[in-house]
């Protein structure tokens, strides 16, 4: 990652570069990502190629000013903290679907980060709604977060196989948000090449909820969630009401890109692989 490069992510999340890779700088730049990179699935229904590549990966949230997905964000965000000094290690994750079922291998990307003071966080702005600042992974308590409590556990085998007949492996941890799992992880650190697959068959496969589904999503400064699913505009505030409401028009789809995401689109995505009576 060139300094320039550096500079121009840092400016896209609006924040000064950290003196040193501290705690206190981690959360203060989760927090930033969230705010200004949303979470995106646009690419997968424009046509463009997933790359996991760092160069391109960089490219597209700092010269495009466009997100992602897991595998986008927390690749270029872990490139990002790099950068800055922190030791950064990616996890790969299987998030939980309907019953409680694990979904494919390498589903799911997330940090594990080491700060200048020894402290070591669990670092995701990949996962839409989840928390506004890293996990402790080591803590098995309950994390008040905005975004939720959450829990790090580790993970036990379902002997009836109810979760897909995953066994876990040693030290594999799962990750709770309000009492339900979210996703599994292993605690083994991988490279991000490790990942293409999942995110090939995230990009292309008719089964998975990034083909047949838009979403642009990203936290609000109230502590709230803005949400675009299509034509569907949704406000979440901080307390949990909400409101959404259907954009008639194209040119009112693309103004909310635009106005609320920061995103300069010349059409409108249509969804891959739309569900039947959709």
């Amino acid at each position: 990652m060139t300094s320039a490069q550096l500079d121009a992510y840092l400016r896209r999340l609006g924040i000064a570069r950290p003196q040193r890779p501290t705690s206190e700088a981690l959360r203060e730049l989760h927090l930033r990502h969230l705010l200004t990179v949303p979470f995106e699935n646009l690419s997968v229904h424009l046509g463009e190629e997933i790359a996991l590549d760092e160069k391109r990966l960089l490219d597209k949230v700092t010269e495009a000013r466009r997100g992602g997905f897991c595998y986008e964000l927390n690749g270029a965000f872990g490139t990002l903290l790099t950068a800055l000094g922190y030791e950064v290690e990616l996890l790969a994750g299987r998030v939980y679907g309907d019953e409680g079922r694990l979904g494919i291998p390498f589903d799911h990307l997330a940090l594990r980060v080491r700060t200048a003071e020894g402290d070591t966080w669990l670092a995701d702005v990949g996962f839409g709604a989840h928390s506004h600042y890293p996990l402790a992974p080591g803590e098995r308590g309950e994390q008040d977060d905005p975004g939720g409590s959450f829990r790090v556990v580790e993970a036990v085998p379902d002997p009836a196989g109810a979760r897909g007949g995953d066994t876990p492996g040693t030290g594999d941890l799962d990750v709770l948000r309000d009492g339900k799992p979210q996703y599994r992880l292993e605690t083994r650190p991988r490279a991000l090449g490790d990942f293409a697959a999942g995110a090939w068959w995230h990009s292309t496969s008719p089964r998975s909820h990034f083909t047949r589904s838009l979403i642009c999503s990203r936290v609000t400064e109230d502590g709230g969630r803005i949400t675009l699913g299509g034509h569907r505009l949704k406000t979440t505030c901080a307390d949990g009401t909400h409101a959404s409401r259907e954009l008639e028009t194209d040119d009112e789809v693309l103004a909310v890109y635009r106005e609320s995401f920061g995103i300069e689109l010349d059409r409108v995505p249509t969804v891959r692989n739309p569900v039947a009576g959709d």
